[in-house]
């Protein structure tokens, strides 16, 4: 029904079936066939035939039909184009109002529209099928051509008849044409004999004229012609007479010399106008031809790839149609037209000019190929040469190329990257070793320098250290150097590892063939032989990748394990004059990856450091070690480092190559690798802490904690170095090996050795026992410990600075011997209760070790050391005090008879009693203004020493009387009484012994006296007490709590 509604609207020239008026433009038109007959019909016999008044909506009968629908131009003239058609497909009846619906403006456009109707030269296909069936699905789509191929049928078949109908008039038309030209060839011919046979024209005929039929003259076989005038023979059209052109020969040629005379110049310029006009007219014609090399070459200007390929593909369609018309020409065996042999000239220079411009174009464009190199991390200027190649291998496909562009890349990628490696390490050790020799050379670092660095350590673990103040500035540049050469290598973010890994993801895409379902075929196809590497090619990538990691792995290695290098000539020498230039690319200045390339590291080819002197120090077998480094700092970086190596160890192992004989060998390389690094660095690590153990006493400077007022800051101090240490050195036993945000699953890290854990077991334990020795010698010595250079504080040039200037609210005069004593002896106290149990419980808890026996060993030392302290202090105080009491009581003025008139027992204590215990209130007032805990121990402990020295000097007695029992009765009570705050076991019972002792040395009278005088020597015992409250109230009895709540 739809086709026949079509079929009715497109006869008639109607929009609808059902119109509600008479369209206007129906009253303008006119029949064409009447207007043609009506002027060729004589005026006087006119005819007129009758018409309907729907005459206008019939199609005319005139040779030039107007086309249904088909749209005029402003002058009313049809250019063949209807305004609406009909589904070619046979889906709409009408095309316009389809895409009316979609939304096109194809009412105001006039062009979009014809690019949609079929009987326009601009239609297209494909936006006809995007837009009226865009959502057609495939079995509609073959119905519609179903349909459309029997519309082409139908149309053919209308033809045919047209052609069977008009047949006779096609053959009357030929034997006219035949007729017409025979008697111009026999004009003036002498007439054949009646029973001669006329032969038959030298033109053949048709294939459309009968064979049998003969041509239509003036004879007739029993008629006898009359003969021609000569006057026809001249114009007759055979060869005697020059084919009629013999009358007029002669005056021809005389009027051509004439007119070449008059006209020839003229003429002349005409003619090159002429050629001048052909040749314009023919470069008009072929004007794309003489565009493509210049559009070719502005392309190339431009770097616009798309136009170069476009340009070349509408260069190769000219070339390729040329060479078919030779072909065509060679085929047929006829020759060409000049029309032909100029296009095939001017194609033939333009395709030569073409291929000139695009070799070059090749040619620079395999250059920078092989140049396009970038870096893991990229910067500004290397951002688009990540994805550059790939649009390079593109341009290539497109242009077509012999080699492969794929292969050819990835073969640079990895000469590069090999280069880049080498050159890399060689430089980077080399530079390093130059670091090394300089810190050699120089002096090594003063304790006052070590105390800074080992007190710049943070006290809480998580606070962020500051690297620059763990040793000297020379020190952390070169572990600085190494980090960095470390990280530029083994990095997989920035480093060469990381464009090794990147490498082998992008040659495995190439090999599984992702990228190139993105990449084009090339003209006709050409370049699908570049798209797939060959398994040759595979292999070789395999075998670059696995070099690459071994280079690597085997500067790490060589790098850590071997001794410093002798040779560092190749950082000075300059490339030899004659030096060819590389088959690989040049590296650009971004990928130089030099750790020390800034400013700070300048070579002085005219200041060559010398080779290190051999001395005997443990740091000249590590090429990795600086010179006099502090383990702070060597633990600190080489934690990082060795973070690094086992991330890259693992990232190499995660490579993913397929398991060949050296796939294995590779994993225990990197096994090797890492265990040996880690041995190394142990070692060195260790024995530097073994030597700042030596000098851990510099951390004692004598300033007070500020929570704790009784010990010093060195038990802090020395924790947070320890914990620093331990901290960094469990880093690098226990190597990670996915830290850093690594997304590898391989793990090629293996647990350290228990030689390496006994070893830090060992380092650890001595480290204790070096410090706590150190202790005790600063305690005993002061300064003079330390060495010449703490002997004096400062200089004209030094600037002390706020806390080692004098009277600081945290400093201690050190200068007594006895106060470095008491502090120290707090400090050892920390250190048994509070320090070294920490320390032991964090050791075992990072290195999962148990530590039994080094516990009773810490513990026994520390007993032993506090033990010496003790005794060095206590030990001039005992000697003085039993001086005084000897002196005391073998004094002649010592327990003098009673006075007359009062009782015996009314007496004083002997002058000795009030000088011990003036002792006592001087050490009483040392200990609790320098260390309130330690009052009460070192008290009681005199005081125990004093009962020793009255009991052993009432031993060297001989006799004690009634006064000296008194007396001596009266000294030993009025001392225990006053320091019964401090007494002890041991002292009573000293106490008691001595009574014994007296008892012993007097006779029955004076014990039975004493006992009638206790009570008077009770009161005055008291009297005395009371009187001297005041004086030694420091050894009045405290609340528990205040002494501890002081030393805080």
């Amino acid at each position: 029904m739809a086709d026949i509604e079509t079929t009715l609207t497109n006869h008639y020239r109607i929009p609808t079936l059902f119109p509600a008026t008479w369209p206007a433009e129906k009253d303008d038109d006119s029949d064409d066939s009447d207007t043609a007959t009506a002027s060729s019909v004589k005026p006087a016999q006119p005819v007129r035939r009758s018409k309907s008044r729907y005459s206008v909506l019939e199609t005319s009968g005139s040779f030039r039909r107007s086309v249904p629908g088909a749209q005029k131009t402003r002058d009313g003239v049809e250019n063949l184009v209807q305004k609406d058609e009909g589904d070619p497909l046979g889906t709409f009846p009408s095309v316009v109002q389809v895409l009316r619906q979609r939304g096109l403006p194809v009412e105001e456009d006039v062009k979009l529209r014809n690019r949609f109707l079929l009987s326009s030269t601009t239609f297209s296909p494909s936006l006809f099928l995007s837009q009226v069936h865009s959502s057609a699905s495939t079995d509609s789509l073959l119905a519609g051509l179903d349909f459309l191929s029997r519309s082409i049928e139908q149309k053919s078949a209308s033809l045919k008849v047209l052609v069977e109908s008009n047949f006779e008039r096609f053959v009357s038309a030929k034997a006219t044409i035949d007729r017409v030209y025979m008697e111009m060839r026999d004009v003036g011919k002498e007439p054949e004999s009646p029973t001669g046979r006329r032969p038959g024209h030298s033109r053949g005929g048709s294939r459309s004229s009968f064979s049998a039929r003969k041509a239509s003259g003036p004879l007739s076989p029993n008629v006898q012609l009359q003969a021609v005038p000569n006057e026809k023979k001249k114009n007759a059209l055979v060869k005697e007479s020059e084919y009629g052109v013999t009358g007029i020969k002669t005056p021809l040629t005389e009027a051509a010399a004439k007119a070449d005379e008059v006209w020839g110049p003229a003429l002349g310029g005409r003619e090159k106008e002429e050629n001048l006009k052909n040749i314009l007219s023919t470069v008009e014609d072929n004007r794309g031809l003489f565009e493509v090399g210049a559009a070719i070459q502005d392309a190339v200007r431009r770097k616009d790839h798309p136009a170069i390929v476009e340009e070349y593909t509408r260069a190769r369609k000219l070339a390729d149609k040329a060479r078919y018309i030779v072909e065509q020409a060679k085929y047929r065996q006829s020759s060409l037209s000049d029309a032909e042999i100029h296009q095939i000239i001017v194609t033939a220079r333009m395709w030569s000019d073409v291929e000139t411009q695009v070799e070059n174009f090749k040619r620079d464009a395999w250059k920078r190929l092989t140049n396009t190199h970038f870096t893991k991390n990229k910067n500004a200027s290397e951002e688009g040469k990540s994805e550059q190649y790939m649009g390079l291998i593109s341009i290539m496909l497109e242009l077509g190329v012999e080699d492969n562009p794929i292969w050819i890349w990835l073969l640079s990628r990895y000469e590069y990257l090999k280069s880049t490696l080498v050159r890399h390490c060689e430089r980077s050790t080399v530079e390093i070793e130059v670091l090394r020799r300089h810190l050699s050379n120089s002096e090594k670092t003063s304790l006052r320098g070590l105390s800074k660095h080992l007190q710049a350590v943070p006290a809480n673990a998580n606070d962020t250290v500051d690297s620059d103040k763990l040793d000297t500035s020379k020190i952390i540049e070169f572990w600085t150097a190494v980090h960095i050469s470390m990280t530029s290598i083994l990095s997989a973010n920035t480093g060469l590892l990381g464009e090794i890994l990147e490498f082998w993801d992008i040659a495995r895409a190439f090999i599984g063939g992702k990228p190139q379902r993105t990449l084009p075929m090339g003209f006709n196809n050409q370049s699908s032989v570049h798209h797939n590497l060959t398994q040759q090619n595979s292999v070789e990538l395999e075998r670059g990748v696995t070099e690459l990691a071994n280079i690597l792995r085997e500067h790490i290695y060589s790098f850590f394990s071997d001794p410093p290098p002798e040779d560092i000539s190749s950082l000075f020498s300059p490339l030899p004059p004659n030096t060819p230039t590389p088959t690989t690319p040049r590296t650009p200045l971004s990928a130089l990856l030099s750790p020390t390339a800034g400013s700070r590291f300048r070579f002085d080819p005219n200041n060559v450091p010398p080779p290190s002197p051999s001395r005997g120090e443990t740091w000249e077998k590590y090429a990795f070690w600086p010179p006099h480094s502090n383990a702070l700092s060597g633990s600190h970086y080489l934690s990082k480092i060795l973070n690094l190596i086992g991330m890259a160890a693992n990232e190499m192992a995660s490579l993913s190559l397929p398991e060949t004989g050296s796939t294995s060998r590779l994993d225990e390389a990197l096994r090797m690798l890492v265990g040996g690094v880690r041995e190394r660095c142990v070692q060195a690590t260790c024995t530097a802490w073994n030597n700042d153990a030596e000098n851990l006493k510099v951390l004692e400077d004598w300033t007070r904690e500020p929570e704790r007022k009784d010990i010093t800051r060195m038990p802090n101090r020395f924790l947070n170095v320890q914990t620093f240490l331990l901290g960094n050195i469990q880093k690098i036993m226990y190597v990670s090996g996915n830290d850093g945000g690594s997304k590898t699953t391989v793990d090629v890290v293996i647990p350290p050795s228990s030689k390496l854990l006994q070893m830090v077991r060992a380092q650890f334990v001595a480290s204790l026992y070096r410090t706590l020795s150190g202790m005790v010698e600063c305690a005993d010595k002061g300064r003079r410990a330390l060495g010449k250079e703490w002997e004096v504080k400062g200089d004209d040039l030094t600037i002390i600075s706020s806390a080692d200037q004098e009277g600081a609210w945290d400093r201690v005069d050190a200068s007594k011997q006895s106060t470095r004593l008491l502090l120290t002896l707090s400090n050892m106290s920390t250190f048994a209760t509070e320090t070294t149990p920490h320390l032991i419980t964090q050791f075992e808890t990072l290195f999962s070790i148990a530590l039994p026996d080094e516990k009773d060993r810490i513990r026994d030392v520390l007993q032993q050391l506090d033990t010496q302290l003790f005794r060095m202090y206590t030990k001039p105080h005992t000697q003085r005090i039993a001086k005084t009491i000897e002196a005391g009581i073998f004094s002649p003025d010592w327990a003098p008879p009673a006075t007359p008139g009062k009782s015996v027992a009314d007496r004083d204590p002997s002058p000795y009693v009030f000088t011990v215990l003036l002792d006592l209130v001087i050490v009483h007032t040392e200990i609790s203004t320098t260390s309130p805990s330690l009052t009460s121990r070192i008290l009681r402990s005199l005081f125990e020493s004093t009962t020793q020295s009255l009991i052993a000097t009432f031993n060297k007695l001989t006799t004690c009387n009634l006064a000296a029992l008194m007396q001596a009765t009266l000294d030993v009570e009025f001392m225990a009484q006053t320091l019964s705050s401090y007494t002890s076991e041991k002292a009573s019972q000293v106490q008691t012994d001595i009574y014994q002792v007296l008892d012993q040395k007097t006779d029955n009278e004076a014990r039975v006296r004493l006992q009638q005088e206790l009570g008077a020597l009770r009161g005055v015992l008291k009297r005395w007490r009371e009187g001297t409250r005041v004086e030694f109230a420091c050894f009045r009895r405290v609340k528990r709590g205040t002494v501890g709540e002081t030393g805080r």
